[in-house]
């Protein structure tokens, strides 16, 4: 027996049934990497709906896949916790939470009530003027050229320039900032994980440092001077809160749009559909968010409970797995198929309960505005000839690069 597979045998608690023991690869392995949308689909076919599954990289874990025992965990915050959800290697000695993520109700509305006002939607909608016109200032750069890359040319600058301008930080950074991302989120090699979060670490405390001495609109400036309750927030509040903000801000939007828009380069005739349609851009919007979803919510149980006649245990770790709840049968009548027209069901994109995404109306017109004017400008393109999609390893789900191709040079 390996070492691997003896630590992974240890690590299966006495409580699982043996059964129910199982290692999809979930995030890393060949199947997953080979297409991870519809390996996650698949789950509701070839596993139960909840299966306890070991890992390489990450921790053994409950996987939960059906839409309403997902959303159950979210929204029971007092049997399944956020604490220690999330795997960022911090130092114990100088350890920070993520906040608000790891703060659980009612005392993560002391920081929620500090954004939550500046992301609400009707604050979010009066950028959408400026979206669009950086939409148009990216494709300028690229429309007469026949073809892009769309995932440093287009997916990755709109919604992280958005972001650092929201933030209050430095735009010639934004590179440096999405490889710190990337190391962090995708890197299967723990070193290279701690050196990103040494740089990420020690950049942020600077800034922080600077903002507390010149404040000015951004979020990062609300979170260093804000007050909730009358009462200043502590250094390593504001460093768990900034830290959180910062790396859920740069990877999320980006890996969306690269899978949508691999979507769109191979569905011609849908391409047609959106663009016959711009009143129903909203609904077309939150199909593709089901679809596409590309991220997983983590908790850990409070005491022990009980799941479709499995009992979990207290300290137990459990995934929940948002892309295969977006395609749960039960829920989605004929989940495969991309449906505009779909009856309105709250999907999981952006999870949901006490901790749903604070961006999530800012993510969905980025969303909205992309589509409409990649569409208006470039109708017609396609993944460029010979082109090789691979999918990042990690907890984001998106592939790697998407190279399109057009012919002509739309006015």
């Amino acid at each position: 027996m390996t070492a691997v597979q003896d630590s992974t045998k240890r690590a299966i608690p006495d409580h699982v049934p043996p059964e129910m023991v199982r290692s999809i690869g979930l995030t890393e392995g060949p199947e997953f990497l080979a297409a991870p949308h519809a390996f996650m689909a698949s789950l509701h076919d070839t596993h139960p709906p909840i299966f306890y599954s070991t890992s390489q990289h990450a921790q053994s874990a409950w996987m939960l896949t059906k839409y309403d025992d997902v959303c159950f965990v979210l929204t029971h915050p007092k049997i399944f916790t956020t604490l220690g959800a999330t795997p960022f290697p911090r130092d114990p000695d100088n350890y920070f939470y993520m906040i608000p993520l790891e703060i659980e109700p009612p005392h993560h509305r002391r920081y929620r009530g500090m954004i939550d006002p500046m992301l609400a939607r009707t604050v979010v909608g009066n950028l959408e003027g400026a979206i669009r016109q950086l939409a148009n200032r990216l494709i300028d750069q690229f429309i007469d050229k026949g073809g892009c890359e769309f995932t440093t040319d287009f997916g990755r600058p709109l919604p992280v320039s958005v972001f650092l301008d929201l933030m209050g930080l430095p735009q010639q950074m934004r590179d440096t900032f999405v490889g710190w991302a990337i190391g962090l989120l995708h890197s299967q090699d723990r070193k290279t994980a701690e050196n990103c979060m040494r740089e990420t670490v020690a950049y942020l405390q600077q800034v922080i440092q600077e903002k507390t001495g010149t404040p000015d609109g951004g979020l990062l400036s609300a979170i260093v001077h804000g007050k909730p309750d009358g009462e200043p927030l502590s250094g390593q509040e504001i460093f768990g809160f900034t830290f959180f903000l910062f790396i859920a801000g740069l990877d999320t939007v980006f890996a969306t749009l690269n899978n949508v828009f691999l979507w769109l380069a191979r569905n011609p005739e849908r391409r047609k559909e959106i663009i016959a349609s711009p009143q129903n851009i909203e609904r077309i919007v939150e199909e593709l968010l089901r679809v596409f979803s590309v991220t997983f919510s983590g908790r850990t149980l409070t005491q022990d409970h009980e799941i479709r006649g499995l009992t979990l245990k207290k300290g137990d770790k459990v995934t929940c797995i948002l892309p295969a709840a977006n395609y749960d049968p039960a829920t989605f009548a004929n989940p495969h198929e991309v449906n505009f027209h779909r009856a309105r069901k709250p999907v999981l994109a952006f999870g949901g309960g006490a901790h749903s995404c604070m961006g999530a109306h800012l993510a969905r017109l980025e969303m909205k505005v992309c589509i409409t004017e990649f569409l208006r400008r470039i109708p017609d393109f396609q993944v460029a000839d010979g082109a090789r999609i691979d999918y990042w390893p990690g907890g984001v789900v998106g592939p790697k690069t998407v190279p399109l191709s057009w012919l002509g040079a739309p006015p």
